[in-house]
C-alpha cells in the first residue's frame, strides 16, 4: 500500500482520500500522520502514512487529497482508525470530517467520516463511516466512555459572577468551541469598520442632540437609516412593535385588568369604539403588556427603569391601537393612566419610557438570558452527555455553533462593570444579573420555551382573536418544519420504546437540563419528561424547542435591533432625567433633553448594527457536515425543501403587508447564536 503528495486523481485500484482540517486556533498539525483502513467484516489495510511535512499539509482551515494505491481493500471503506505518531513535542490535530473517494464507484457513493474531534499524538482514534451510532449500538464503546469522561472534564458548568448570574455557563472555553479564525476576521473588521465609523462621527457631533433632523443627519452608507425613522409618532406603530418589534412574546389576552391598573371607562370612552373595557375584554379585543418584574430591580448606578402596563385594542379595521400607559406599578397621583388623547409630547414620552423598560426586558431576559444563556447551558450539557457519535448530538450540534464563544466574549466586553451594557442601557450590568435572576425560576422549556404552548399560554394563538401578528404567522411555519426534521430523526434511530429507554446517554442529558445549578446541572424548569425521556414526543418536543430558540428565536429577538433602537426616539434603550409624573404639555425640547447624548447615541446605533448582521450561514444551510448518514441525508434534504417552501410563503405574505417583516425568511435565520 502507497501513499502520495500529488493532488491528482484517484490512481487504478485506489482510493482518494480528504482530509479537512478545522479552522480554529491550533487547529494544524507538523505530527506524522498514519491510517488504517477497514471493513466491519475484520478486514483491515495495512498501516500508511498520510501527508508530507515538507507540503505543510494538515494547516488549520486547509483540506488535503491523498492518493492510496492497491490499499489492500478493494469493497468500501467502513471504518478509519487514525493515529499521530509521538514526538519530542506534544501534539495534537483538529480533524473536521474524512472523505473517501473510489474510482470505479460514482461520488455519492463516497464514505464520509465525520469526525469532529481533537487527535493526540499517541493516541488511536476508530471511527465508522458516517459515525452515527446510539450508544448500546457502538462497536467501540471503551472509547466512547472514554471520550465522554474527557469531555465531562472540559466541558463544566459554573454561575458566572460569582454565581449571581442564574443561568449556568461554560467554566472554560474549550479550543473546540473558540470561533473560526475566518469567523473572527469578518466579526473584527466589521466592527472595527463601524467603531471606525463612529469614532469620526464623534469629532463632527459632541453634546446633547438640537433637533430631530441633527440625529437623522449622522446616518449614511454605513450606518444606514434604520427602519424606526419611519413613524416613530405613530400609535399604530408603537403598537405593531409588540407583534413584530423586538419583544413581539410579551403581549397577551387581557382577561381582567390588574387592581393596581387605574385605568376606568371613562378614560377610554371612544379609544376603544363605544365599549366598555369589560366588553373589549369579553369579545378578546383588549391585549396587555405588564412589566411587574421590572419593580424594584437593581440597576446599575441605581438608574430608573420603569415598570409600566399598558392595554391594546384591536379596533374595527383589525388594527391593534395602543389604549392606556401606567408607568409605575402603585397607584399615585404622580403616576397617572397616559392615554393618546393626552397632549401630544407628554403621550410621546410616555410611549418611550415603556419602551425603554421593554428594551431592558428584551435585552436582558428575550435576548441574553432565554437564547443565549440559555442555549449555551444546554449545549455544554450535550458536549457533557451525548458522545459526538450520536445521531441526536449531531442533530443538535449545528445550532450550538459559536454560542459559547460568543458568550464568553460578552461578558468580557460587554456585561461586565462599565462595559457596553453599562453605557447604552439604563438598566445596567446590574440589572441584567438581578432580572435574569428573578425570571429563571419560573421560566418553562415546556410553556415559553415551547412556540405553540406559549402562543396558548398568552391567548394570541387565534388569527382571527389578534390579527396581523406577524412573528405568530411566520414562527409557526418554521417551528413546524423544526419539528418535522426533528421526528424524521428520532423515529428513525428510536424505532422502538427500548432504544430510548436503553439510551443512557440521552437519558443523561435528560437529567443533566432539570438537575439543579447548584448540583452541576442546567436547572431549567419545564423540560417534558422531566429528567427522563420515555416517549419519543417527549424528546421531540424538547429537541424541538432548543432547535427553535436556537435559530429561529434568536433570529426575532437579535436582528431587528438596528432596525429598532438605532433612533432613540423610536425605542430608546437610554434615557435622561425622569418619565412624566403628570400631564402637563411637553414640548419636542423635552423629547430631546431626554434622549441619550451623541456619543451615547451613536454607542447605540453602532452596537445595534453589529448585533444585527447575519454573520453565519442560513437556517438548514450547515456550515460543518454531521448528518452523513442515510437517515440524516434525509432528513437534511426534507428540511431543506420545507424550508424553501416555507421562504416562498413567508415572501409571498410580506409583499401583502403593510409593515415589512423579512426577520423570519429562512434566508434570514441563522443556525445558531453566534452575533
Amino acid at each position: 500500500m502507497g501513499s502520495g503528495c500529488g493532488k491528482s486523481m484517484a490512481l487504478p485500484d485506489g482510493y482518494t482520500i480528504s482530509v479537512k482540517t478545522g479552522d480554529h486556533q491550533g487547529s494544524g498539525t507538523d505530527a506524522d500522520v498514519y491510517m488504517t483502513l477497514g471493513k466491519f467484516n475484520g478486514d483491515r489495510s495495512k498501516e500508511v502514512q498520510v501527508g508530507c511535512r515538507w507540503n505543510d499539509d494538515f494547516e488549520k482551515g486547509s483540506e488535503d487529497h491523498y492518493n492510496i494505491q492497491n490499499p489492500g481493500i478493494k469493497e468500501e471503506i467502513s471504518l478509519v482508525m487514525i493515529r499521530l505518531d509521538e514526538g519530542p513535542l506534544v501534539q495534537r490535530w483538529f480533524v473536521e470530517t474524512i472523505k473517501i473517494k473510489y474510482q470505479d464507484l460514482p461520488e455519492d457513493r463516497s464514505s464520509i467520516f465525520p469526525i469532529h474531534r481533537w487527535i493526540k499524538d499517541g493516541e488511536k482514534l476508530m471511527v465508522v463511516k458516517n459515525d452515527s451510532t446510539l450508544p448500546q449500538e457502538d462497536p467501540h464503546k471503551k472509547q466512547r466512555l472514554d471520550e465522554l469522561a474527557r469531555k465531562k472534564d472540559i466541558y463544566q458548568l459554573e454561575k458566572k459572577f460569582d454565581g449571581q448570574l442564574a443561568i449556568p455557563q461554560i467554566k472554560k472555553l474549550p479550543a473546540e468551541e473558540e470561533f473560526s479564525n475566518s469567523y473572527k476576521f469578518d466579526v473584527i473588521i466589521k466592527r472595527g469598520a463601524i467603531y471606525a465609523l463612529e469614532s469620526i462621527a464623534i469629532h463632527l457631533t459632541t453634546g446633547h442632540w438640537t433637533s430631530l433632523d441633527d440625529i437623522i443627519n449622522v446616518y449614511n452608507d454605513t450606518l444606514p437609516i434604520p427602519y424606526g425613522v419611519q413613524n416613530w409618532r405613530s400609535d399604530q406603530r408603537f403598537a405593531a412593535q409588540r407583534l413584530m418589534g423586538c419583544n413581539p412574546v410579551q403581549i397577551r389576552l387581557c382577561t381582567e385588568i390588574p387592581s393596581n391598573f387605574s385605568v376606568t371607562d371613562k378614560m377610554v370612552k371612544g379609544i376603544i369604539e363605544d365599549l366598555t373595557i369589560e366588553q373589549a375584554i369579553e369579545q378578546k379585543r383588549l391585549f396587555i403588556v405588564n412589566y411587574s418584574i421590572l419593580q424594584d430591580r437593581q440597576t446599575t448606578d441605581n438608574r430608573l427603569v420603569c415598570a409600566p402596563m399598558a392595554l391594546f385594542f384591536v379596533d374595527k379595521t383589525k388594527t391593534l391601537m395602543p389604549v392606556a400607559i401606567q408607568l409605575h406599578q402603585d397607584p399615585a397621583n404622580n403616576n397617572p393612566v397616559f392615554l393618546p388623547t393626552d397632549p401630544e409630547y407628554t403621550w410621546i414620552l410616555a410611549k418611550m419610557w415603556f419602551n425603554n423598560a421593554d428594551g431592558a426586558y428584551h435585552e436582558t431576559v428575550s435576548h441574553l438570558g432565554f437564547t443565549h444563556l440559555l442555549v449555551e447551558s444546554i449545549a455544554v450539557a450535550a458536549n457533557r452527555c451525548i458522545s459526538p457519535s450520536h445521531p441526536i448530538f449531531k442533530l443538535l450540534a449545528p445550532h450550538f455553533l459559536y454560542v459559547m464563544a460568543i458568550n464568553s466574549l460578552a461578558l468580557v466586553t460587554l456585561i461586565n462593570p462599565g462595559g457596553v451594557v453599562d453605557e447604552i442601557i439604563n438598566i445596567g450590568y446590574k440589572g441584567f444579573l438581578d432580572l435574569i435572576g428573578k425570571v429563571f425560576p419560573t421560566w418553562r422549556l415546556n410553556v415559553e420555551g415551547s412556540l405553540p404552548a406559549d402562543l396558548r399560554n398568552r391567548g394570541v394563538n387565534d388569527p382571527d382573536v389578534l390579527p396581523n401578528y406577524y412573528y405568530r404567522d411566520d414562527a409557526i411555519l418554521l417551528y413546524e418544519a423544526i419539528k418535522e426534521y426533528v421526528e424524521y430523526v428520532v423515529s428513525k434511530r428510536y424505532y422502538s420504546a427500548e432504544l430510548l429507554a436503553g439510551d443512557n446517554e440521552i437519558q443523561e442529558f435528560a437529567e443533566t437540563l432539570v438537575r439543579s445549578t447548584d448540583d452541576g446541572g442546567c436547572g431549567i424548569q419545564g423540560v417534558t419528561g422531566d429528567g427522563q425521556f420515555k416517549t419519543n414526543e417527549e424528546l421531540i418536543d424538547v429537541l424541538t424547542s432548543i432547535i427553535f430558540t436556537s435559530s429561529v428565536t434568536h433570529a426575532a429577538v437579535n436582528f431587528n435591533q438596528y432596525d429598532e433602537y438605532g433612533f432613540p426616539p423610536n425605542a430608546p434603550l437610554w434615557l435622561n432625567g425622569a418619565p412624566p409624573s403628570d400631564k402637563t404639555p411637553l414640548t419636542e425640547q423635552d423629547i430631546l433633553e431626554s434622549l441619550p447624548n451623541k456619543k451615547r447615541t451613536l454607542d447605540i446605533m453602532s452596537f445595534t448594527l453589529l448585533l444585527s448582521d447575519r454573520a453565519t450561514q442560513r437556517l438548514g444551510n450547515f456550515e460543518k457536515l454531521y448528518q452523513t448518514d442515510p437517515v440524516g441525508k434525509e432528513a437534511v434534504e426534507r428540511f431543506r425543501d420545507k424550508l424553501y417552501a416555507t421562504g416562498d410563503t413567508i415572501r409571498s405574505r410580506d409583499e401583502k403587508r403593510d409593515i415589512h417583516y423579512p426577520c423570519l425568511d429562512p434566508r434570514e435565520v441563522p443556525n445558531a447564536i453566534s452575533i
